[in-house]
């Protein structure tokens, strides 16, 4: 069971740290079993907001732990805590996978870690962060970036697109839309998304578009087309582009195209599949259309992509 070590010291934002404790410390139904085990870590209480949280562990488990996850600061002019620096440098050195949250990327930065490294941080510090840390490479338009054992994300939705990322390394594709669903999201965007693009939103219950997306994700082997799906909402195309756009940052093909591709990964992942019956499966129709658009999309071909996930696995 791999161990998770999120830090609480100093001042922190309380909505990341609770992101990370939601998402890594409440295993979905389908993945009971191999879940990763929590640890809260810290020196000592710890002022959250408007909360004040007693960590159970102290910083000496950091160490130890297979991923460590940093929350955001509150006050980036205020310097990380030594120790905290210290503990996240051992754990790095132990073999860890490090992530920070929004402004937690400052702590990695002073544990030498963004050194000759892609990072990002929420927009408004990200100036900030470049001129404390010359050696990073600091990109502001970005969600999240991945450097295999360091990890950093945007600030607030971003760190749910990045923790869904990590469950998505750690489980498949499957798993991490499970967890989407039961935070009432869309599955996680990928990390070279613009900070700006329209952020998801709630798509349930009476939202006009919810039965739709539904309808249209148990079809996605069918040649749909913005008729089909204007036809299906009762409303006209236009309308219908407006609508989507407004919860997504999307058009609806390029919507339906995205959830295509995010299928065509869970079959890659899960099944023995070949590429041409994944095409036919998430109505790709051929080999060559679901290989360029999985390139555009993921960055690399669907065989690469079952390839490189299995080995991670």
């Amino acid at each position: 069971m791999p161990v998770v070590a999120i830090i609480a010291a100093g001042e922190l934002l309380h909505f990341e740290l609770g992101v990370a404790c939601e998402i890594f410390g409440n295993p979905p139904r389908e993945a009971a079993q191999g879940w990763y085990e929590v640890l809260l870590c810290g020196p000592g209480p710890v002022r959250v907001g408007p909360f004040l949280v007693e960590p159970a562990h102290g910083l000496d488990r950091v160490a130890s732990a297979d991923l460590v996850i940093v929350p955001a600061c509150a006050d980036v002019d205020v310097p990380p805590p030594a120790d905290v620096v210290e503990a996240v440098r051992a754990a790095h050195q132990a073999g860890a996978r490090v992530a920070s949250l929004c402004t937690g990327a400052f702590v990695l930065g002073a544990a030498g870690l963004l050194d000759g490294r892609r990072a990002t941080t929420h927009w408004a510090h990200a100036e900030e962060l470049r001129a404390r840390h010359p050696l990073a490479d600091v990109d502001p338009d970005v969600l999240y970036t991945d450097n295999g054992s360091v990890l950093t994300a945007a600030g607030k939705a971003a760190a749910v697109d990045l923790c869904l990322h990590l469950v998505h390394l750690d489980h498949g594709a499957a798993i991490a839309n499970s967890v989407a669903r039961r935070l009432v999201m869309p599955p996680h965007r990928p990390g070279g998304q613009a900070q700006f693009v329209a952020a998801p939103v709630q798509v349930e219950g009476e939202h006009v578009l919810a039965e739709l997306m539904a309808w249209a994700l148990g079809r996605l082997e069918r040649p749909l087309t913005v008729a089909d799906l204007a036809r299906r909402a009762n409303m006209s195309p236009r309308h219908l582009g407006r609508q989507f756009r407004s919860v997504s940052g999307q058009a609806p093909l390029q919507w339906l195209l995205a959830q295509r591709v995010r299928r065509a990964q869970e079959l890659l992942e899960s099944t023995e599949e070949s590429v041409e019956s994944v095409a036919r499966s998430t109505g790709m129709g051929t080999a060559t259309t679901l290989r360029r658009q999985f390139k555009r999309m993921v960055g690399v071909t669907p065989d690469t992509y079952r390839r490189s996930f299995r080995g991670a696995r």
